[in-house]
């Protein structure tokens, strides 16, 4: 997901604290052409050693797909997932990587069309209640208006590579919930808590009724929040656009890994 500039302003002010996929048995990554689509949380915004070429979708080496795709001998590798993508970018200007061809394909989407930039500038900038308010604001449209969304761009992915994998992931919590943390008040903290889990619910249900596997980082980031003492999520950044995004050990020791059962139960479906 991407933070807006005015951001900059109002987090300055504040101080916060804060294995590859295995392919086991007979199942192989040799012959698997492999398509990586989403936003920030997929491109590797935050992780740093970004690829100049990618410009402002900040595709980073360190992202999971990338370290996936580095660990296994693959047929091809398509890396599409761009920094500040929505349902309707990724159907507009992704799915051009897929085709009949592609058999595993992964994808976060969804933080965007939910207006996650928002949601993070007001709880920083105003009151308890108006952050409170613009969660309550953002939920609404997870529960309402999303759903159609991503069933729409899951429908499109599933017709562009009628035969892939697609493995579905979903978001972390942001916050460990402790008596001392710098910054944002508990309060604020458990409603953006509450969000992350509202937005996975929503979208763990999409990805069901798409047939997708759906894969929950909240238990590999548990205890590696912002608060917890050993975080995975970037805090407040320079450049701004990388707080709150998994760091290089948040791809490789969380992402990375929620992926790796995943897509072995959905290889096991397609055997």
């Amino acid at each position: 997901m991407r933070l807006s500039r005015p951001c900059l302003v109002a987090f300055g002010a504040v101080t916060f604290a804060a294995g590859s996929v295995a392919w086991s048995g007979s199942a192989s990554a040799a012959g698997t052409s492999y398509v990586a689509l989403g936003d920030s949380y997929s491109s590797g915004t935050g992780a740093g050693n970004y690829d100049p070429g990618s410009g402002s979708c900040n595709r980073s080496a360190n992202a999971y797909p990338n370290l996936w795709a580095a660990a296994h001998t693959t047929q091809s590798y398509k890396f599409a997932a761009c920094s500040g993508a929505t349902t309707d970018t990724v159907a507009s200007g992704q799915l051009g990587a897929l085709s009949s061809s592609t058999t595993l394909v992964s994808i976060t989407v969804g933080g965007n069309d939910a207006g996650f930039s928002d949601v993070m500038q007001t709880c920083v900038l105003e009151s308890t209640s108006s952050c409170q308010s613009r969660v309550a604001q953002a939920e609404s449209y997870m529960k309402n208006t999303l759903p159609g969304k991503l069933d729409s761009v899951y429908a499109k992915i599933r017709a562009k590579a009628p035969s892939a994998r697609v493995v579905v992931l979903g978001y972390p919590r942001l916050y460990k919930i402790v008596n001392l943390c710098a910054g944002l008040s508990n309060t604020k903290r458990t409603a953006l808590n509450g969000a992350a889990d509202t937005m996975d619910g929503v979208i763990s249900k999409a990805a069901g009724r798409a047939g997708f596997t759906w894969s929950d980082v909240r238990d590999e980031f548990a205890g590696h929040e912002l608060c917890s003492g050993d975080g995975w999520l970037n805090a407040v950044t320079i450049p701004i656009g990388s707080s709150y995004h998994p760091t290089a050990l948040g791809h490789r020791s969380g992402y990375l890994p929620a992926m790796t059962g995943s897509a072995l139960r959905a290889l096991e479906k397609q055997a």
